[in-house]
């Protein structure tokens, strides 16, 4: 099965998105996502216990604007094995996986989508699989009008690519840790029995 990441409906499909969501007393109903942060934490306790890496929990957030929101990152101690971040927020979560691949889940709460919390789960253990195996690959890509990211997740029933722009500043910093060429993450070590 292949995830791919929720196609943007433009304005005109958001705009109708909301006025349907407005129009229904309930339609965002956020409750049923609960499960996800249960999930996430059984998944990070199990990461953590079975690889070698460092669990560092804060608090920070998102984006320039954001609240802060409770972060757990999972960073492996062999440099070339891509870290995991899961940020626990409201109604669900965000994953960061390596430098650039950014998925939230649910993608939207709101009945009419009506993601499941289940598949959402799935989801996450499906796509932090394909991290662990080493399935993550990124780059930076210069082109006239800037430079864009490309990141791809490849494993047992994933597979799916992402690309985006990159500030000058941002792609300076990417160029000096290494991600001018294309990298493919190690597959995280093992701790030993």
């Amino acid at each position: 099965m292949t995830h791919l990441p929720p196609v943007d409906p433009g304005a005109a499909g958001r705009a109708r998105h909301t006025a349907v969501v407005d129009g229904k007393p309930g339609a965002t109903d956020t409750d049923r996502f609960a499960t996800l942060h249960e999930a996430a934490e059984t998944l990070l306790d199990e990461l953590s216990e079975r690889y070698l890496v460092e669990r560092r929990e804060s608090k920070e957030p998102l984006g320039l604007d954001d609240a802060l929101v409770r972060t757990v990152r999972l960073i492996p101690r062999m440099p070339t094995a891509a870290p995991l971040a899961v940020h626990f927020i409201e109604p669900g979560l965000a994953i960061r996986l390596g430098r650039w691949w950014m998925e939230s889940l649910p993608a939207c709460a709101c009945e009419t989508c009506a993601e499941d919390p289940a598949i959402l789960a799935d989801r996450l253990r499906t796509h932090t699989d394909a991290l662990v195996e080493g399935g993550l690959w990124e780059r930076v890509r210069r082109g006239l009008s800037g430079s864009w990211f490309e990141t791809r997740l490849i494993g047992t029933g994933v597979k799916s690519g992402r690309e985006g722009p990159l500030s000058a500043a941002g792609a300076r910093d990417a160029r000096r840790g290494g991600f001018a060429a294309p990298i493919q993450w190690a597959p995280w070590q093992r701790r030993s029995l």
